[in-house]
Parts: structure tokens; sequence; C-alpha cells
């Protein structure tokens, strides 16, 4: 069974259904164990995840309800939160902070209680470009710092980013776990065989659970309406940028100063090339050539 719509051999991480079936479900929980630990680079060993509710509410009925992509906690009770963040945000830096408090929150006992905590980590895989500077940096880990001493003040809370369209590293480049797991949520559903580079276990369960083929009736349908969302939703987002595109253009000419409107298409250009616009479209659109683009 072949995806009718895009005839995708592997599903797409980014979409709901196929981000929770790979790192949400009890069956596939060595992806997800395999996944962390390749971000804590060896400093943190974890041998089992629970997945604990997704669904939380807040302390009162006029908290906003918390709904997450995957929670969990590990053999030493640590709780970890990992989030598909498929678009930009405005407030995603508060967003972040938000939904860290709901596993601090729980922890707190009745009664005498020395307010000891267990670990907290916030993982967001980031389908957008966090910020423009640094263009290689697209692995941030985020403690709370002490500003004199630049020296960890608290390290039982750690938020860690991914930016994914920062991602370019072909699979000869492959090198850590990190750089596997990374090409392979990039790349997944553009994938029509297993790179020779995959190799370890962990990706031949990955594989066999994302081959669209194998999916029963009732999970290709699932999958059907998961994957139709997400188009419908990058097709909204893709129209409303490049109609702020077009009106951005045609202010600069208003301007009617060649360094202002191309000053103006270079800042619009870096905003759409965030947001996953191919460069042919941005080009055709701004008059920038497509190596101009590819070097914001």
């Amino acid at each position: 069974m072949r995806n009718e719509m895009t005839g995708d051999r592997y599903v797409n991480p980014y979409t709901d259904f196929g981000f929770k079936m790979l790192f949400g479900s009890e069956i596939n929980k060595e992806l997800l164990i395999s996944f962390v630990n390749s971000l804590l680079g060896g400093r943190e060993v974890i041998r089992d995840l629970k997945y604990l509710n997704t669904e939380h509410l807040g302390t009162s009925e006029r908290d906003r309800r918390a709904v997450f992509d995957v929670y969990c906690e590990n053999e030493r009770g640590e709780k970890i939160l990992v989030e598909m963040q498929r678009g930009e945000q405005q407030f995603f830096k508060d967003r972040s902070i938000y939904y860290s408090t709901f596993p601090i929150r729980e922890q707190g006992l009745r009664g005498e209680w020395d307010y000891e905590l267990k670990a907290v980590y916030i993982i967001g895989i980031l389908n957008f470009r966090f910020t423009d500077e640094d263009a290689d940096d697209y692995h941030h880990e985020v403690k709370l710092v002490d500003l004199n001493t630049h020296k960890v003040f608290y390290d039982k809370l750690t938020f860690i980013y991914l930016e994914m369209p920062k991602f370019n590293k072909t699979e000869t480049e492959l090198e850590s776990m990190f750089d596997k797991w990374m090409f392979v949520i990039r790349n997944l559903s553009r994938l029509m065989d297993r790179p020779v580079a995959l190799q370890e276990r962990v990706f031949t369960r990955l594989f066999e659970s994302a081959e669209i083929a194998k999916f029963t009736r009732e999970q290709y349908e699932e999958y059907e309406d998961s994957l139709k969302a997400y188009r419908d939703w990058q097709n909204t987002i893709h129209t409303a940028v490049m109609k702020s595109l077009q009106e951005g253009i045609a202010q600069g000419r208003e301007e009617g100063r060649e360094e202002g409107r191309k000053e103006e298409r270079l800042k619009l250009a870096r905003k759409f090339k965030a947001s996953g616009i191919p460069v042919s479209i941005i080009a055709e659109n701004t008059g920038l050539t497509e190596e101009e683009i590819a070097d914001l």
C-alpha cells in the first residue's frame, strides 16, 4: 500500500500521526530511547522510558489545557517532554516555558516536602528556523546560567531545540547517532530506500514501522487524514507568507530607492526561507537569484 497522495514510501514524521506512531507508541519505545540518548551525547544513558498522559490541566479552571506530543519519564523518574513544532509561533519561547511548568509542578507532594525535584527535559523539534543568526547552529541546549560566572546555575531544567531546516548534511557526512537521527527525521518522507549509512538495528525498526505499505487500512486512513491536515496547514501558511511577500515588494517599490527595495527583498526572502518555502518560488517572486537566497 503506497501513499496515494504523494507516492511516498515512508511516513512523514512531521504529521501528527507519523510523529506519534514513531516516537509516542509503546511498541516503538526503543526509537524514542535511541533518539533522546543521541541528544544527550553520552552524558546520560536512558535504559527505559514510561509513557505518561500527554494531556494536562492547570491548577484552576481558568488555566489553559496543555496537550503534549510525547511525555514520558526515564528509570530515574526524570521527565522528558518532546514536541514537534511544525511552524513558527509568535510566543514560541513562552510556550516552551509554560509547558515546562507541568512536569515541574506535578512533582509537588502534599504534606512535608523538601522541594527536591527530578530533572526535566523539554525537547523541541522545529520545522522552522529558530533564529537567522548562526546559520550552521541547529542544535541548541539551554539551561539557567549565572550571568556573572557563566556557569550553570541549575542543571535539572534543560531545553533542547533542533532547527531541522538548518541541518543539511548528506548521507556521506553522517558521523554520530545524533547526525543520523537528524538526517532521518529531516528526510524520511523523501526516501525511497533505507540509506546505507543507517545500519544500526534501531533504524531497521524505524524503517519497518515507517513503511506505509505495511499499514493497516485503519492506520492508512488515519495517516491520510493527518497528512491532509498537515498539507492544508502548510498551504495556508505559504499563502499568507506569499501575500506578505508581494505586499512587501510593492511597499519597497513605492519607496523608490533600489537600495531600499533590495534590502526589503532580502529581509522578506530570509523570513520566507525560514518558513520552508522553496528557494525557486522565493526567487520568482522577489527577483533575487537562487544563489543570493541560498546565502541568506
